[in-house]
């Protein structure tokens, strides 16, 4: 007879701390599980919930060039990134990337949430004023945070607002994303590196959503719009067009030969491997000629916007991100079961990501998704709207 073994009972006050939890975002549900968590895609369904905005996760001259690349290496650097931060060890892909995106320097991290924090981390400290608009990632949120920066928000791409903060509290850094990941909506970037410029304010432009699928070869909004000279830092995850787990930090200043000594993700962190560094390169290689698959990617993403729009829904997106209002956790559940049970699966944003009551379905377009499919889309909207299920 097996004898049972004897596991640790927590604190009560960490037991209930956590059962909170579990009743909270778990057990209210009607399957039982988080909100986030519905069915998985079958064949034939439209799966929308991924970032892979160009379809190239899985394309076959990446994916070789990968796996040569690990049969090829015979040992790699298990070590912490800072040991690696001389001339002879320092990734030539960094300068690569610079130029790509047309700032001076790049520095690789282990992701995009890594790439905010650390950035932050080392050009703020409790003394400096940060202006962020509401719907930034919230990784620059947690980095102006964990920095102790004295934070002020403003409405979302509301310049006025940003001008009224900064004349009131003064010189600071200004945080912006490109194209907002939950709404798709895009920065007014021009007008907000003017404000920076005319009260001496850093600006930060997080581009993990329109670096690959905007601007010359992909290169990005920021360069699109002939920016690169005027913006500060630029930061991006990698997770997204690139289709890999990395980060980017962008410079035109010296942060980037400060950040591996100074910010704690990049000293207590394990260094990227050489065979990720060689698959990061062929990706980018491959995202150059994708023009072709850009330009269809911005024509589908409008038409399903301006047809969206055509029956009555609020639509924000200015991109291929396109966000349907759900509301509450309870309607979004049912928004969410009646788009699965019709073959569209979108990635469902509630808290923390998006204010309570204020939840949505995030439809992240890829260049694959045809016009028949697109039709098919927005006939599930109609429905939906029909049977009232969405308002």
């Amino acid at each position: 007879m097996k004898s049972k073994k004897n596991h640790s009972h927590l604190p009560e006050f960490i037991s209930k701390h956590l059962d909170f939890y579990l009743d909270d975002l778990i057990k209210k549900n009607n399957n039982g599980k988080h909100l986030v968590l519905g069915k998985r895609p079958s064949v034939g369904d439209i799966n929308l919930q991924n970032n892979d905005y160009l379809d190239i996760s899985n394309h076959s001259k990446i994916v070789e060039h990968h796996v040569n690349s690990m049969l090829n290496y015979k040992s790699s650097p298990v070590m912490s990134g800072i040991f690696l931060r001389d001339k002879d060890t320092q990734p030539v892909l960094e300068k690569k990337m610079a130029d790509y995106v047309g700032f001076k320097s790049c520095l690789l991290t282990q992701s995009g949430w890594t790439a905010n924090i650390s950035l932050l981390q080392t050009i703020c400290s409790d003394n400096t004023t940060v202006y962020i608009d509401f719907f930034a990632h919230m990784s620059l949120w947690e980095g102006a945070k964990i920095a102790g920066a004295k934070i002020y928000a403003f409405r979302h791409n509301d310049i006025n607002h940003l001008r009224k903060l900064i004349k009131r509290y003064g010189q600071g850094i200004v945080l912006v994303d490109s194209i907002y990941s939950t709404i798709g909506t895009i920065a007014p970037l021009e007008n907000i590196v003017t404000i920076c410029k005319e009260h001496d304010c850093a600006i930060v432009v997080d581009e993990s959503h329109s670096l690959g699928t905007h601007g010359c070869k992909g290169s990005g909004l920021v360069n699109s719009l002939k920016l690169t000279s005027q913006v500060d830092f630029l930061t991006a995850s990698l997770a997204k067009t690139f289709a890999y787990r990395a980060g980017a930090i962008f410079c035109n200043n010296q942060a980037n030969e400060c950040i591996p000594f100074v910010a704690y993700p990049s000293i207590f962190s394990s260094a990227m491997l050489p065979f990720e560094l060689d698959r990061l390169e062929k990706t980018m290689h491959v995202i150059k000629k994708k023009d072709k698959e850009r330009n269809h990617l911005h024509r589908v993403s409008k038409y399903i916007r301006d047809q969206l729009l055509q029956l009555g829904l609020t639509i924000k997106s200015d991109s291929q991100i396109i966000a349907i209002e759900t509301g509450s956790e309870s309607n979004t559940e049912k928004v969410r079961d009646f788009f699965e049970d019709n073959g569209i699966f979108g990635s469902v944003f509630c808290r923390p990501a998006t204010p309570c009551r204020k939840n949505i379905i995030r439809l992240s377009i890829n260049s694959s998704i045809t016009y028949l499919q697109a039709n098919e889309i927005l006939e599930v909207c109609e429905k939906a709207l029909k049977e009232k299920v969405l308002n």
